[in-house]
């Protein structure tokens, strides 16, 4: 039999096969040999045999796991030498951000969208609780729509709190497989319970004394959307730790930089000193956003030490 896997615990698994029914899936001892690096060599959104154990019990077990379409993953946080796959088989992920209570740095931002870039995954951005933002927070995010909308990225405002903006973003989700990612706190577990009011997630505050949000949802789980797609929530982060990455790829997963580098006077042109540095000039001529090059700056830093 054949399914795809809606719900990973780490050990245990959900997975829905073709006709509907779901089962409770243990996974084939071999998959934790043959030198896999990730945590969780089974992830959610991928596609698995399996066999049933003990029939009658709604046990399976899975017995291989389908070629992914693509993946996106981050560093382990609890072991740097080691990524985590989020999620497998996407469409298009989506960054749930914040400009206020709490709120998200644009070098998270810039991490989450060169992950996806790294794996050919489109993106969105949506930045929630707007109903909290003034004259500023409007400045901020009126730029932030401009950059990233220059560069391919959707970009979305929305208040689950005031019900707006959801109509607009729930349009973009149909008919695809979409992860949702964010910080804790930024309204994750709100904003999928707007879309799918039957799947009752459970919801946290904000941390007051810390301005910090508190985790709601433990492990990766997809859900059906009613028009058609699926989205697939993920545990709230507060780091997103790139892996398998070279500094001389790095301004390959800046759109902007991506379509300079070959006009830059060397090949191997990391875009900080050098001369003839089509990027550089770029930035100088307003071509380029500042903050995306400081973000650009600041991750390659991060990729110093060598950990693969």
């Amino acid at each position: 039999m054949t399914g795809i896997v809606y719900k990973s615990t780490g050990s245990w698994y959900s997975v829905k096969e073709q006709g509907g029914t779901f089962y409770n899936a243990r996974m084939k001892g071999i998959f934790k040999l043959d030198g896999i690096t990730s945590t969780n060599p089974i992830a959610v959104g991928d596609v698995v045999d399996f066999n049933h154990e003990n029939e009658g019990e709604g046990t399976v077990m899975i017995t291989k796991i389908h070629d992914r379409r693509n993946h996106i993953n981050r560093q382990s946080p609890r072991a740097k030498h080691q990524h985590h796959i989020i999620a497998a088989n996407l469409d298009q992920s989506l960054l749930l951000a914040t400009i206020k209570d709490p709120r998200t740095s644009q070098g998270f931002i810039d991490r989450f969208l060169v992950a996806s870039e790294m794996y050919h995954v489109p993106s969105l951005v949506v930045f929630n609780k707007t109903d909290l933002y003034k004259d500023k927070e409007w400045e901020v995010y009126n730029k932030m729509k401009e950059m990233y909308e220059a560069i391919g990225y959707g970009v979305f405002a929305t208040s689950l709190k005031a019900g707006e903006g959801i109509e607009e973003v729930n349009a973009a989700l149909n008919g695809k497989r979409t992860l949702i990612s964010g910080h804790s706190g930024v309204g994750k577990s709100s904003f999928i319970n707007a879309i799918l009011p039957e799947s009752n997630i459970r919801t946290k505050t904000v941390s007051d004394w810390s301005g910090k949000g508190q985790h709601t949802t433990t492990f990766a789980e997809m859900y059906d959307l009613p028009d058609g797609g699926k989205i697939i929530d993920t545990p709230g982060m507060r780091e997103f730790g790139l892996v398998h990455i070279e500094k001389e790829e790095l301004s390959g997963y800046f759109p902007e930089m991506r379509q300079r580098v070959n006009d830059c006077q060397f090949n191997n042109c990391k875009h900080m000193n050098e001369p003839g540095c089509a990027v550089k000039q770029a930035v100088i001529d307003g071509e380029i956003d500042e903050d995306r090059y400081v973000s650009y700056c600041t991750i390659l830093d991060s990729l110093g030490a060598k950990e693969w």
